[in-house]
């Protein structure tokens, strides 16, 4: 491995495994991985870059470096991902929170009535990122969270509890909306926002290995469209939305069209608005249903 056991030694050996992985990122990655075997800020590194590293935590850094150059993705390894400013423990059980779904957290709030307690409902929680950013953001809100998973509410609880906003959420296990039938709450619901599951069959050996070997797959694919889950919440949400109440949800790139005939055929929302990302991409739908 080297000679010199020193902090400098260690990232220079982590990013060439990277290197010779494949990893885009490896220069930068290496330094993330040895700060956090480490417990230091990685811009400490190159002040301490001759200080030494001992047996175990060369150790422990070779055992990290080898899960990413298997292609595991670091906040799996890490165990976390910065989201909305706010930093959410991740794992193989959810999917790795995106810069992009921050646009739909905006938009979210952009649609809330800040005069009323809204109730807002997050559709397929899986980390909590966005019901948790939303609780941070909206002190007047009622927040409902709901997933499918079992093991990704449990994920979502621990970060709500890690921003002491779980007071804040009530979480519900269901497929897309059937729970909040049970509970009552037809025609309740203000704001209906989700980034649900929109990569189609015929991407999904075209992946990065991180996403497609990694990532659960319930969280990414959606079926032969990749629209499947978007028909459903517009079919299920007209139930359970006020009058005037507003659908929000994450499409993948070159989806909108098909979204937008998709609404107009389903009707009882009026023209979709759309927003984009900062790479300038269609991110963002919103349906609104009528007064």
């Amino acid at each position: 491995m080297a000679e010199s056991k020193t902090i400098e030694a260690l990232v220079v050996w982590v990013r060439r495994t990277l290197e010779q992985a494949g990893v885009e990122t490896a220069a930068q990655e290496s330094r993330w991985l040895v700060a956090h075997v480490l417990e230091l800020e990685s811009h400490h590194l190159a002040s301490k870059a001759q200080e030494p590293v001992s047996v175990e935590q060369w150790a422990h850094a070779v055992s990290l470096a080898s899960r990413r150059a298997a292609r595991e993705p670091l906040q799996y390894i890490l165990g976390t991902q910065e989201f909305c400013g706010l930093e959410f423990q991740v794992s193989p059980a959810v999917l790795i929170p995106r810069p992009e779904t921050e646009v739909l957290v905006q938009e979210a709030v952009r649609a809330v009535d800040l005069d009323k307690e809204s109730v807002l409902v997050d559709v397929g929680t899986g980390s909590g990122c966005v019901a948790v950013a939303l609780a941070t953001i909206l002190g007047n809100a009622r927040i409902v969270a709901v997933d499918r998973s079992p093991q990704a509410l449990a994920v979502a609880k621990g970060n709500a509890e890690r921003h002491a906003v779980a007071e804040k959420i009530e979480w519900m296990e269901s497929d897309l909306l059937s729970a909040l039938r049970e509970q009552g709450m037809a025609g309740t619901v203000d704001i209906i926002v989700s980034n649900p599951p929109y990569i189609a069959e015929a991407d999904w050996a075209g992946l990065q290995p991180e996403v497609r070997e990694f990532e659960p797959r319930s969280a990414l694919f959606s079926g032969p469209t990749g629209t499947e889950f978007h028909e459903r919440l517009l079919r299920e949400s007209k139930e359970f939305l006020v009058p005037g109440g507003t659908l929000v949800m994450e499409i993948g790139q070159g989806q909108c069209a098909a979204v937008r005939q998709m609404a107009e055929r389903i009707g009882g929302y009026g023209p979709l608005r759309v927003v984009e990302d900062e790479a300038g991409i269609e991110r963002v739908v919103i349906a609104r249903r009528p007064e």
